[in-house]
């Protein structure tokens, strides 16, 4: 973890670490460069040997980089200093939407549509770039102090015309696609899929698959049919 006044490339003044991810750790910095807040994802230590792993994460920022749309967290920079590998994103003070749902229980049918229009139109601006989030899900959805909804952490996303299969199911196992679930090619659908399971989510305040594993929970998004949300 890095300490308060680190600096990166000589123009990333490390405040406080903000959160955490499956492969980064996220600070709130001062870009002394154009004297702003942003936020910074540095790789995690265990990682930074890994070439492919690296390569990756570079992959996340060229990605997510072309993306510039109001509903999207957006990239600024990435870079690496003294073998810390970073990517610099917009700095997003307010709530994830997980812990939103968490707080209020569920939400309305007129707030859960409202959220879910904006990822909607942050998906389409990935969507048209030939971008697939991979990972849609309430803790990669943040929403502002003033309300604006925006869609983060594309850590995984990889263009579509990378025609990528991987064997692994990628993203969080109670929002995959069934696609994700066999290990095959994730498309816009894919990211749709989640978004439902999202909205399903906000209007009920659970998960419509669960389980005591990762295993249980991915055979029932291929197995079983959903529980009316209404039925909540």
């Amino acid at each position: 973890m890095l300490k308060e006044g680190v600096i990166l490339s000589e123009r990333y003044e490390i405040i406080a670490r903000i959160g955490a991810g499956g492969m980064a750790d996220v600070y709130k910095a001062q870009d002394h460069k154009l004297n702003r807040l942003v936020a910074v994802k540095v790789m995690k230590a265990e990682f930074r040997e890994d070439t492919g792993f690296v390569q990756r994460f570079q992959k996340e920022a060229q990605a997510a980089a072309k993306l510039s749309h109001p509903n999207v967290v957006n990239v600024y920079d990435v870079g690496e200093d003294r073998g810390l590998y970073y990517i610099v994103m917009e700095l997003v003070e307010g709530i994830t939407l997980k812990n939103y749902i968490q707080k209020k229980g569920k939400l309305s049918v007129k707030e859960a549509t409202s959220i879910a229009i904006q990822v909607s139109l942050g998906l389409e601006a990935a969507h048209n770039r030939g971008i697939i989030h991979r990972d849609v899900k309430p803790q990669n959805i943040m929403i502002s102090t003033d309300g604006k909804v925006k869609l983060s952490d594309f850590g995984i996303a990889k263009a579509m015309n990378s025609n990528t299969i991987t064997a692994n199911v990628m993203g969080s196992v109670h929002y995959s696609s069934p696609e994700q679930v066999r290990g095959g090619i994730s498309d816009a659908k894919s990211d749709i899929y989640s978004l439902g399971i999202t909205m399903y989510e906000m209007v009920t305040g659970r998960v419509p698959f669960d389980g005591d594993s990762t295993v249980s929970i991915a055979i029932k998004h291929l197995q079983e049919e959903m529980v009316s949300p209404s039925r909540y």
